[in-house]
This record gives structure tokens, C-alpha cells and sequence, in this order.
């Protein structure tokens, strides 16, 4: 009956280590994502189809004046913003992009570093617990 706990014992152990390195170099990959994402917020993530681009005022006047002839019908009359209404557009686009694109990247760097510490001291508990047990025998 012993020889059989500690088979399970064993397999639970190696288990836990095998899934803390798994699962901390998935998070290692999370954590470098959100870092570069930190560095360059208006590019980090993807943007919805259809939503005018943020690289610079230039393309989203672009894209904000075709989504208005898309919309305009002959027989109306469209509204077509000025210059300055569209610089104003564009600046709090780009800073709700960046300040959500923040937001997220901490965020996942805060859960993905917890993760790794976890799984670091997982790896170590359950490792050394293995070793002194096989030494027991």
C-alpha cells in the first residue's frame, strides 16, 4: 500500500511542476505582450472593422470623410465636419485609445506577473518536496 501512495504522490508532484512551467511560460509570453503594448498604446490590440485609424489626423480624416459619403444619400443634404471639429475628433479618439490600451497593459501585467510568482513558488514547493521524498527512500 505504500509503494502505491507514493507512485500517486509522485505523479502528483511531477504533475503540479509540469503544469506551474507550463502555465508560467504562457504568462511569460502575456507579460512581454503587455510590455510592448505599454511602449506603443495607439497600435497595441486591433482595432474594430470599420473604426477610422489613429496612426495620424491625416488617415483619420480620411476615413472619417469616406464613413460620411458612405452614409449621405443624393437626396439629403450632409453634415461634413470642419478641420477643427475633426482635429478635435481625432484627439479624444486617440486618447481614449491610449488611455484604454494603459489600462489594459498594467492591467495584464499585474495578473501575469502574480501568475508567475505563483507559479514559481508552486515549482519550488512542489520540486523540493519530490527531492525529499525521493532521498526517503
Amino acid at each position: 500500500m505504500e509503494k502505491s501512495t507514493r507512485v500517486v504522490a509522485q505523479v502528483y508532484g511531477y504533475a503540479i511542476c509540469l503544469v506551474a512551467v507550463i502555465t508560467l511560460l504562457i504568462a511569460t509570453s502575456g507579460l512581454i505582450t503587455a510590455i510592448i503594448d505599454l511602449g506603443d498604446p495607439i497600435h497595441a490590440g486591433f482595432n474594430f472593422q470599420g473604426s477610422p485609424s489613429l496612426a495620424s489626423f491625416e488617415n483619420y480624416k480620411l476615413d472619417v470623410m469616406k464613413s460620411f459619403s458612405k452614409g449621405a444619400d443624393n437626396s439629403t443634404v450632409s453634415y461634413t465636419p470642419t478641420d477643427e471639429e475633426l482635429k478635435a475628433m481625432y484627439e479624444a479618439a486617440k486618447n481614449d485609445k491610449i488611455q484604454s490600451s494603459n489600462h489594459q497593459s498594467k492591467k495584464s501585467i499585474l495578473i501575469n506577473s502574480f501568475l508567475i510568482a505563483i507559479c514559481i513558488f508552486l515549482f519550488i514547493v512542489h520540486w523540493s518536496w519530490m527531492r525529499r521524498t525521493a532521498k526517503s527512500v
